[in-house]
């Protein structure tokens, strides 16, 4: 138990929270580029912004074996309320799987589509092509001040957080991007999420961990709050994911779970280290565990 006596786990809130919050456990059925420059594109702009050492993604991979995210993606698109001609920004849209999704609930709408890897947004454009005229693609770190323009009307994101570590300068640069009243809807890593690999993980090669951040229920409302957010609600959820042994779990754990892994590695030692860590895993199942946040901007 930590010190100021929250559970990691559960994240139960501090008495007297100025936000309705709500903390569950339970099972629910169902980001970052190599270092270099970063673009936005679209309506013919170009512009350049920093972005984190982290190891590129396979995009076409990770959008060939997403599907958990993809469906946990669909039940958190279902907590956004539209009517159909928002401006929505998808903090982090990947291979652009929800981003359609998402699309088909804004007809008379615009998706700023960001991300932090430009394969993935290669991946985005050629899914997204037919909807080209409404979609504005933006390469760029969540960590910084978002190059988006007009603030908009809606912030979407799954999957994503946890890939930035600092979460007060996440919600700040989210909350400057939400007009007054905009809502945030976003389910990403939480505090106990693949903890059986951790565990492996620490046994294999150097033991190193891993980049993320797996916050808790609670401070990521105290943040969301201290960021100029309110009607706060944030809960964990358990997502146990089974995959088929051998190449199928490899697979996914290479594309998804141990790119920043790989990258520290010589290329001819990667294959091995993720069957190294594939064998050891007790099954081919990964306890992932979400963190769900629902928060409107001040104002």
């Amino acid at each position: 138990m930590p010190a100021d006596g929250l559970s990691e786990r559960t994240g139960l809130p501090h008495l007297g929270a100025t936000a309705r919050r709500r903390h569950q456990t339970g099972y629910i059925p169902g980001a970052a580029s190599a270092r270099g420059s970063c673009e936005v594109w679209g309506r013919g702009r170009a512009a350049r912004y920093a972005c984190p050492v982290t190891g590129e993604w396979d995009a076409p991979t990770y959008d060939r074996v997403a599907n958990p995210q993809t469906g946990w993606g669909a039940a958190v698109l279902d907590r956004l309320a539209l009517t159909g001609d928002e401006r929505v920004l998808d903090a982090g849209c990947g291979s652009g799987r929800i981003t359609e999704m998402l699309l088909a609930r804004l007809p008379r709408g615009r998706v700023v589509a960001l991300d932090a890897s430009g394969p993935m947004l290669e991946e985005a454009r050629r899914r997204l092509a037919g909807h080209a005229d409404r979609v504005e693609f933006v390469q760029a770190d969540l960590a910084r001040p978002l190059p988006i323009g007009a603030p908009v009307d809606a912030v979407f994101s799954t999957a994503t957080f946890h890939w930035v570590l600092d979460h007060d300068a996440l919600f700040r640069n989210l909350a400057a991007a939400i007009r007054p009243g905009g809502r945030l809807v976003a389910q990403c890593g939480g505090a106990g999420n693949i903890a059986s690999l951790k565990r492996v993980l620490a046994g294999v090669g150097d033991g190193w961990p891993g980049e993320y951040r797996f916050a808790t229920a609670a401070e990521t409302a105290e943040r969301l709050e201290a960021s100029g957010f309110t009607d706060v609600e944030t809960w964990l959820s358990d997502e146990p994911t089974r995959f088929e042994p051998g190449e199928p779990f490899e697979t996914f754990l290479e594309t998804v779970c141990l790119r920043q892994h790989l990258a520290r590695l010589p290329a001819e030692e990667r294959g091995d280290f993720v069957k190294s860590v594939a064998a050891r895993m007790p099954a081919a199942e990964l306890d992932y565990v979400r963190l769900n946040i629902v928060a409107r901007r001040a104002g």
